[in-house]
């Protein structure tokens, strides 16, 4: 579970931007060195990266069943049309859309299981967390990878192939490669932490950074080595640039159709009416 803020514990909200993008809070002591805490950041951040890959994947091992080798994917229609291979199909058969997997998933039953532990891990994963100032813990992300490795265990208890990147993401952050978030993966021996354009080097403490206020809270963003500092946000996020965009869309909207109303009324009034004084002089007015 995310905990909430209540010891005095400086909160660094780790903004991480670009292809995968997150953000979360990590709770440290002004006393931890900057080491400790580009350690714990990493880590975090490489979890949920497992855990964000594994939510999809173990939808898919639910639905479709185990990874195929590379080298049979895709080939099942052609085999059995062809060469009049027979392909084993067991009671829950789903054939894979993507030709990845080879269709037996799991049953009803385990599907919920699965479904389940998918969404507990969502909800660990949510930036809203960050936005309620809650803090995220290590063990927390261990508890969950747990968790989906027990529903696996249960459904394919003959264990799943090596190359299934299911089995792959629940062994280590190394097995993400290759994969959609392969390239995110950091190492905490060469990532760099920034806060406000500057870093926090190693060989120093969290106090040297952030100052001895033990209850503050500091933006900070994640960087691979060499990177530099990170681009200074923008003022406001994206989602309340949406907003304010289609707030001033409907409000250019009413705007326009109040322009054309007063023109319907002026145009129908008497007195737009050229012929007005004339009518009025030969006493024709209504």
């Amino acid at each position: 579970a995310a905990v909430a803020w209540g010891r005095n514990m400086v909160l660094i909200h780790v903004k991480c931007t670009g292809e995968n993008s997150d953000e979360f809070i990590v709770e440290a002591s002004v006393e931890d060195s900057n080491e400790e805490l580009i350690g714990k950041v990493v880590e975090i951040w490489n979890l949920r990266l497992r855990l964000g890959l594994l939510c999809g994947a173990m939808l898919d091992l639910a639905a479709h069943g185990p990874m195929k080798p590379s080298e049979e994917q895709g080939i099942d229609e052609i085999k059995e049309q062809y060469e009049e291979a027979v392909i084993e199909k067991g009671e829950f058969y789903s054939a894979d859309p993507n030709g990845c997997r080879n269709g037996n998933g799991v049953g009803p039953q385990l599907s919920d299981t699965f479904q389940q532990v998918v969404r507990d891990a969502e909800a660990g994963l949510s930036p809203d967390l960050a936005r309620k100032r809650q803090a995220v813990k290590i063990e927390d992300l261990k508890e969950k990878l747990e968790t989906m490795r027990g529903a696996v265990m249960m459904a394919f208890p003959m264990g799943l192939p090596e190359f299934d990147i299911v089995a792959l993401a629940l062994e280590s952050a190394d097995g993400l490669a290759g994969t959609s978030v392969g390239n995110s993966v950091l190492d905490a021996e060469t990532a760099t932490l920034w806060c406000a354009g500057r870093e926090f080097q190693r060989g120093e403490f969290v106090k040297d950074r952030v100052g001895r206020n033990e209850k503050t809270k500091v933006i900070c963003k994640l960087q691979r080595p060499g990177g530099g500092a990170p681009g200074r946000e923008p003022g406001i996020s994206e989602d309340e640039r949406k907003a304010m965009m289609a707030h001033y869309f409907k409000k250019q909207e009413e705007m326009k159709r109040l322009a054309e109303a007063d023109d319907d009324e002026y145009l129908h009034s008497s007195w737009a009416d050229p012929k007005q004084l004339q009518k009025s002089l030969r006493g024709m007015t209504a």
